[in-house]
């Protein structure tokens, strides 16, 4: 489950969660720092849970546009493609960091996601330049929505950790560009990656779901058990809003959802 943040609603997921009901009592963690949220046990192990996965998450979204640039068709277009490369492996070592300075083992952290990630990855390889695009505009998109919601129930210091590894690299605006673009040279284009972002959407958000199921500090802190978090009614709320962000993403595209 990567994590560049290439959504135009996505700034609008912890608003709209805190705002949808259900969420719970998040207040009292939202205003404390790390050091007095991480007394409790059970909340410290959600949060190296969730670093853990989004450092192993900008490693492979690192990797991934570097061999992406690779099908990119001219070379302004590698340039683009690795200098958002960069960017998230900037990510990945500021998530290294904080691992390291909170006194855990970084690829320990990561290693509960590797396979998940590997899986996924493994099943939505992109076959073309333009497949490439829609999986880093679709795929890791759903990631940073996901990501987003759970900001809303962490302490200070994480928050604004995570908030800011989200940051947009530039995806966003040069994926919708490119795909726009050879949908309008050729027309025909737009169904078969239309079908291909509904593929990425269902593995995204199954891939999401079983991370979450597979991890028991990270279900619990979902749904309501560490720092009052989501009720399962609102983890429900939650997928919609996902689901709803996906098809404003297809529109901005030119896509059908």
């Amino acid at each position: 489950m990567e994590t560049s943040d290439t959504s135009p609603a996505g700034p609008e997921g912890p608003e709209r969660a805190e705002k949808a009901g259900g969420v719970g009592e998040t207040e009292e963690t939202a205003v404390q720092d790390w050091a007095a949220a991480s007394a409790d046990p059970r909340y410290r192990a959600a949060v190296v849970d969730l670093l853990g996965a989004l450092a192993y998450g900008e490693l492979a979204a690192f990797e991934r546009l570097a061999e992406d640039a690779k099908l990119a068709p001219t070379l302004v277009d590698k340039a683009e493609l690795a200098s958002m490369a960069s960017a998230e492996f900037q990510h990945f070592e500021r998530l290294r960091g904080r691992l390291a300075e909170i006194g855990e083992d970084p690829a320990v952290a990561m290693e509960p996601f590797a396979a998940a990630l590997e899986e996924f990855h493994r099943q939505t390889a992109p076959s073309d330049w333009l497949e490439g695009l829609i999986k880093a505009y679709v795929g890791d998109s759903i990631a940073s929505d996901f990501y987003r919601e759970v900001a809303v129930r962490l302490d200070s210091d994480t928050r604004a950790l995570v908030l800011g590894v989200l940051d947009d690299t530039g995806h966003s605006g040069f994926a919708v560009e490119k795909v726009r673009g050879a949908i309008e040279a050729d027309p025909r284009v737009g169904g078969r990656l239309a079908l291909w972002a509904r593929r990425l959407m269902g593995e995204a958000l199954s891939q999401a779901q079983r991370v979450v199921a597979e991890r028991d500090a990270l279900s619990t802190m979902l749904v309501g058990g560490v720092t009052a978090g989501f009720d399962l009614a609102e983890v429900g709320r939650m997928f919609s809003r996902i689901t709803e962000a996906h098809t404003k993403r297809m529109a901005a595209l030119g896509l059908a959802a």
